[in-house]
């Protein structure tokens, strides 16, 4: 028995390529630039939130796993490449907490400068997602850029190390180049307000130096857990009368 579908072979093809849509909307998207500190540019297209962005540009080579890598406090500072080819296609998850800790996320907000990625997915499905990537982006007033040959980035990357970059729009203002490890990352990513967690019978306090939320490090404890910011000094630290001290450090 044929179907509507069998009947309409372009309807088919444009629903499984998806060229329409795609085709639509990457005449609408403004051009950018990726522009590193030794002259080397990577022309794109924004899929993100929209403003000049400088920072260290560094690649990441996970095959998935978008939604943590963005909120991880280790990459404060840095424009992030993704090497694998296609980013959004899974769009991105809700916002739950257990136990005080986010549940999807490393953090309570995404911490990279920017995302430059090969081919951004414009549709996407996922029984947990609540938004789109490009949603998620703009509502954090984060650059996102795609249409980028992440191949012959990375490949530089590789053989200079992460470079100082920057990416501006189209008929949009220049910037100059930022040296994120020139600030304080620490104090810029911990936590500003106490955060607690757990229902243990021991109390362990956690200094903030750019913690990840992972469920498996910090909810193995069977314990009463309380999140203080790096600022709180030694004095405060002890007057929580804890049994523990655990010093989280960000690493790079």
């Amino acid at each position: 028995m044929h179907g509507f579908h069998d009947r309409n072979p372009q309807y088919l093809f444009e629903l499984i390529t998806n060229t329409k849509y795609n085709s639509i909307v990457m005449q609408t998207k403004r051009k950018a630039s990726l522009i590193l500190d030794d002259g080397t540019v990577f022309e794109g297209k924004s899929f993100g939130y929209e403003k000049p962005v400088a920072g260290e540009v560094v690649f990441n080579t996970a095959m998935m796993g978008y939604p943590e890598s963005l909120t991880d406090p280790s990459y404060s500072g840095q424009i992030l490449v993704t090497t694998y080819p296609l980013i959004g296609n899974y769009g991105v998850p809700r916002r739950e907490e257990e136990n005080g800790l986010s549940r999807f996320y490393e953090s309570e907000k995404i911490h990279v400068e920017a995302l430059v990625v090969s081919d951004y997915s414009f549709e996407y499905s996922h029984w947990n997602a609540d938004k789109s990537l490009a949603d998620w982006l703009k509502e954090e007033k984060i650059v996102g850029i795609y249409d980028i040959d992440t191949r012959e980035l990375t490949k530089l990357l590789r053989e200079h190390g992460s470079m100082k970059g920057k990416i501006v729009f189209e008929d949009g203002e220049d910037i100059d180049f930022v040296d994120p490890n020139l600030t304080n990352l620490v104090a810029k990513v911990s936590c500003k307000e106490v955060i607690r967690y757990g229902n243990g019978n021991k109390k362990v306090v956690l200094v903030d130096c750019g913690v990840k939320h992972s469920k498996e490090m910090l909810q193995s404890f069977e314990c009463r857990g309380t999140m203080i910011s790096i600022r709180l000094n030694m004095m405060g630290c002890l007057s929580l009368m804890a049994q523990g001290i655990l010093i989280c450090a960000m690493l790079r």
